[in-house]
């Protein structure tokens, strides 16, 4: 049986809001799409808002089309849109996709339930799937791209890291974590950046079982696809020395949980 399910049971229901967060430039159809797909949702969020980033294409009136609530965040690159739609995210929790992005039609519901189930979870993320791309060679391409994320990123912060096209956090936990955070830095990945603050005394979860689909569309440049890794060490490397990976594992192990 489900754990959820299980802890449903025995907990009484908390009713959670949820606000979905989604940062955008340029990316019309690939948003109608998204919105589509969240119209779905088992579970409807309470809230959409969308970030535009300066788009020049008609992205804003697609979300506005669906209903959704529009920030607009020109320039300072996807950490800065990001952080400003979960400044404007009213829900108990703010829930994490991008624009290319397709939710399974549970997804919203698993994630009121990990919440609903654990007062003590701060974050919960999940993997993904390639929805484009040569199929041969999707499922092993998805496990060589996310694996080596979550193995390598994860041994750095001492704990579980947030996968950026897929993950939930306690609103509260933002508040707490956003002054401290890098998003003026364009070159920064805002999912590495945001585990690092929101790490390693929090609980941050992995359930394989919230699915996304996602885009291939990272691997169609070598040279987009090596900057990728270049932001990647950015983001690591900012935090250091008062970071290191041991100093962080030892604080998991010893400091009391928040």
């Amino acid at each position: 049986m489900d754990p959820y399910r299980r802890a449903k049971r025995k907990l009484p229901i908390i009713a959670l809001s949820i606000s979905v967060v989604i940062p955008v430039k340029d990316d019309a159809e690939h948003l109608r799409r998204c919105l589509a797909q969240l119209a779905l949702q088992t579970r409807l969020p309470n809230e959409i808002v969308i970030v535009d980033n300066g788009s020049v294409d008609d992205s804003a009136a697609v979300a506005i089309g669906w209903g959704a609530r529009v920030v607009d965040r020109p320039g300072g690159g996807i950490p800065a849109a990001s952080a400003a739609g979960y400044d404007a995210a009213r829900g108990d929790v703010i829930a994490r996709l991008d624009a290319d992005c397709l939710p399974a039609v549970d997804w919203l519901d698993r994630i009121e339930r990990a919440f609903t189930a654990d007062s003590g979870l701060t974050a919960v993320t999940g993997g993904a799937y390639f929805i484009d791309g040569p199929r041969p060679i999707r499922a092993a391409l998805i496990v060589l791209y996310l694996g080596s994320y979550f193995v390598s990123v994860g041994s750095a912060l001492g704990h579980v890291p947030l996968f950026g096209s897929n993950f939930a956090m306690r609103r509260s936990a933002w508040l707490e974590a956003r002054d401290s955070m890098h998003s003026n830095d364009p070159v920064v990945h805002d999912d590495m950046d945001l585990s690092m603050h929101l790490g390693p005394t929090r609980r941050i979860r992995f359930d394989r079982n919230l699915s996304m689909g996602i885009s291939i569309r990272p691997f169609f440049s070598a040279r987009g696809f090596l900057y990728r890794f270049k932001r990647g060490f950015h983001s690591i490397l900012i935090h250091w020395p008062e970071e290191f990976p041991w100093l962080r594992w030892y604080r998991r192990f010893t400091a009391p949980r928040r």
